[in-house]
């Protein structure tokens, strides 16, 4: 039995289904999706836009249900890091775990620097570093009141980034059919600008370029699972938040990207600051690009708020397998992890200055790992589910008992691990996007070494203890 000491000590299910959501959403629309859409409609064309939407969203929903049968079944703060060592093995749960945490820091950093640049619009005097600070200060006080806390304020972050994408295609919609006038005597487009060049103006080339890129931008999703280990009711939870994750992801992305492609011809949108901005603009809405600054200021501490979380986290799961100090695995009475929290946070503080005096080299090997954290992590989500299932079977679990079965088993898993395996192999195609596998393969190496010489030797006398602690805590028959 559980005695109020020990429950200082451990993870808090509080959070529900509308903070899941919500910090999935989190990690998922940020600056690539407001700033990043032109290049992918100027690259790809209108049509060639959609489809990459489409196959971008079309793995995410396969990664998905695998990452769904996974944390309702063994619904742990880890994650694919947890499953990942459980049935790959602990040398590549090492690995992805360490890869995915700094992955985030960096990414938490990027978004301090990026939100302290965006206030220089309203206060060009004031210093960044001041508003970097500003913002780490904020997002660490929200992280470290209670996991309720966090998911509250990432709730109220995400609807305003969901609210400005809905204005967007309502106003943006009116005014490509007609019903709101545009400046200057503007004629509405209709479908013009779908048919003015052809299906793929720039060849099927560019179409496989801008897919890794919209790929990359779906990723942030998997941060349900993530959250799971502190979710309430996780067999109910867990499967309500990734269906409307999936399907209310993919609705906005590709209906925003109807919209701005509908609205801004081909040649343009690939060289303004922000696309929606001038779709706000020739509409007339005044004050359209501060708006449009705030949501996206809004954005970026949303991203970094669900990062810093998804970062604790995994150093929290890392030290729980005996992959890290012990000490990062102690919890406070509010549930939080506060030594994971305060070493993540400094981490985010290092990568930022980098920023400063080696952004040419360190900071950009940085960012190009963080870019593959995410990737490989999805890969790892789908291997692990085909792992899961077989060990399950094999050790006489009946498919029935599974409170969320990934279906059409074992092709839509293996077709999930296929296609993320050759989003992350094309990188080498992307010269601005081959440096992460330069930098991410040697970092992923580097880990199976220090693992094998150093903390595999440390793990075995607790292997069996967290075996049989898994088992009783999951009530899994594995």
């Amino acid at each position: 039995m559980k005695t109020a000491h020990n429950e200082q000590h451990e993870l808090k299910r509080s959070m529900t289904s509308r903070h899941l959501f919500m910090i999935s959403l989190g990690g998922v629309i940020g600056t690539g999706f407001f700033l990043g859409t032109g290049y992918t409609i100027n690259q790809a064309g209108p049509t060639g836009a959609i489809l990459s939407f489409l196959v971008g969203g079309f793995i995410m929903f396969l990664t998905m249900l695998c990452l769904g049968e996974l944390s309702v079944a063994m619904p742990v703060s880890g994650s694919f890091q947890t499953y990942t060592t459980k049935f790959i093995g602990p040398a590549t749960g090492f690995a992805i775990g360490w890869l995915y945490w700094l992955g985030w820091a960096v990414t938490v950093a990027l978004e301090f620097l990026s939100a302290g640049q965006l206030m220089q619009r309203w206060f060009p005097e004031s210093p960044i570093w001041m508003w970097c600070a500003i913002f780490a200060i904020a997002l660490f006080l929200l992280n470290a009141l209670s996991a309720k806390a966090f998911g509250e304020a990432e709730f109220w972050f995400s609807s305003i980034k969901v609210l400005a994408i809905v204005m967007f295609i309502i106003l943006g919609g009116a005014a490509m059919f007609g019903f709101i006038d545009l400046k200057n005597g503007q004629e509405a487009p209709f479908f013009s600008n779908f048919f003015a060049e052809g299906l793929l103006p720039n060849g099927i080339t560019a179409l496989l370029i801008t897919m890794i890129t919209v790929n990359f931008s779906f990723q942030g999703t998997e941060l349900i699972g993530i959250a799971a280990g502190e979710s309430e009711n996780p067999e109910k939870t867990i499967p309500r938040s990734i269906k409307q994750t999936v399907w209310r992801t993919l609705f906005f992305f590709v209906l925003a990207i109807f919209v701005l492609a509908g609205l801004i011809p081909r040649e343009q949108a690939g060289v303004v600051e922000s696309p929606f901005v001038v779709v706000f603009d020739s509409i007339g809405i005044p004050y359209a690009a501060d708006i449009m600054n705030f949501v996206i200021l809004t954005a970026l501490l949303s991203v970094g708020n669900s990062g810093l979380y998804a970062a604790t986290r995994m150093l929290y799961s890392l030290s729980k397998e005996g992959m890290a100090s012990p000490s990062l695995a102690k919890v406070n009475k509010r549930g939080v992890p506060m030594n994971a929290l305060l070493i993540t946070l400094g981490i985010s503080g290092l990568s930022l200055l980098t920023s400063v005096v080696a952004a040419e080299t360190v900071f950009v090997w940085l960012l190009s790992i963080a870019g593959l954290g995410a990737q490989i992590g999805w890969i790892a989500i789908s291997a692990s589910q085909l792992a899961f299932r077989r060990k399950y079977i094999r050790n006489g679990g009946k498919i029935e008992d599974l409170k969320f079965k990934t279906p059409l088993y074992p092709f839509l898993p293996l077709l999930a691990l296929v296609l993320n395996s050759i989003v992350m192999i094309s990188l080498a195609f992307d010269s601005e996007q081959r440096i992460a596998l330069y930098c991410g393969i040697p970092f992923m190496l580097s880990c199976y070494v220090i693992y094998h010489v150093k903390i595999k030797k440390k793990m075995k006398p607790d292997n069996l203890q967290q075996e049989l602690q898994l088992k009783s805590e999951q009530k899994m028959i594995i």
